[in-house]
């Protein structure tokens, strides 16, 4: 089975990003060859600083390693450095439509707060579909906000299929059992995010113990005082899946564990658990973010294998689409 997933380099990582994104990745890494991708051209797609995404693509590969993703055992690579991933973008694009790229939520979402659109944010679906079919993907891990992104990616990998013959795997999704998509704190009917979030809201995968504490401390909950899961109670709902994450226990467990207990002794033994489920993530992050020559070394290490595990499907795109090869 072949797994690949990808990430930006923007914005400090946070615990939603953990939950949705690099624990998975750790746990899918098991299961099979697995490719994980810095995804550093999608983040030009809006407004960046260069110094800052030269910055945070050692970073966030940095935290790849420290979340649990071994170089050895996967492919972690940047995106930039495997320029297949352009090239199957503009193949691709031969067979997606301008309406189902206007339809993105996200590109909408995005679009709808800027003066600026660059085309690269209304074409950014497809250069994800490249860098999921380019290594025959059967199983993707993403967050659920990605759901409409992926299903577009197996829409395209068919309709290449159908004119060009049959040519990419069709990938399936593999998304968290339990929080899917982590809230922030202060305003829990929106996303945790450090771009669009609160500030008290996030928390941030390399927060001290005493901040992370001090943030579930002043989480925002429901009326009511009953700790249990639903639509009328965003709060202790995202509360109560992050502890299920932090704990290992199911959400009907907690449920039950604090049936006759307070708001104020259940925000502490949340934020008590992700501060210890942190603190070793923290720890292995600044030791290895210390040697950046050893990331260095280690990115290019995954850029080989990218380039090879990838270059027979972009090989193969080109001979199907009827280009002279030479």
């Amino acid at each position: 089975m072949r797994i690949f997933s990808g990430i930006q380099p923007t914005g400090d990582k946070h615990l939603g990003n953990y939950i949705g994104g690099f624990r998975q990745y750790a746990q899918t890494q098991e299961l099979g060859e697995a490719f994980f991708c810095i995804v550093d051209l999608h983040s030009i797609t809006v407004d960046y600083d260069p110094a800052d995404l030269h910055e945070r693509t050692l970073d966030l590969y940095a935290m790849l390693l420290a979340t649990g993703l071994d170089p050895e055992r996967s492919t972690v690579f940047a995106q930039s450095h495997v320029t297949a991933h352009a090239e199957a973008s503009w193949l691709l694009s031969a067979v997606t439509s301008y309406g189902q790229l206007g339809r993105m939520t996200q590109f909408k979402d995005k679009a709808d707060r800027r003066d600026f659109v660059s085309a690269g944010l209304f074409t950014y679906p497809v250069l994800m579909a490249g860098d999921i079919l380019l290594y025959q993907s059967d199983r993707v891990p993403i967050g659920d906000d990605q759901r409409q992104h992926l299903e577009l990616s197996r829409d395209i990998a068919e309709r290449f299929n159908a004119r060009f013959g049959d040519t990419f795997v069709v990938p399936e999704g593999i998304y968290p059992e339990v929080g899917a998509r982590i809230m922030d704190l202060q305003e829990p009917t929106t996303k945790m995010s450090t771009t669009g979030g609160t500030e008290q809201g996030t928390v941030r995968l390399l927060d001290e113990a005493d901040v992370i504490l001090k943030k579930f401390r002043s989480a925002v909950t429901d009326s009511g005082r009953e700790i249990r899961r639903g639509d009328d109670k965003p709060g202790i709902t995202n509360l109560v899946d992050i502890l299920a994450v932090a704990t290992g226990k199911s959400p009907g467990q907690i449920e039950v564990e604090y049936e006759h207990e307070g708001y104020g002794r259940f925000k502490v033994d949340v934020g008590e658990a992700v501060a210890d489920l942190l603190a070793p993530v923290r720890e292995r992050y600044l030791e290895l973010r210390a040697d950046e020559g050893e990331l260095r070394r280690l990115l290019a290490l995954g850029a080989d294998k990218a380039r090879a595990a990838s270059a027979p499907t972009l090989e193969l795109m080109y001979e199907r689409m009827g280009f002279v090869r030479l």
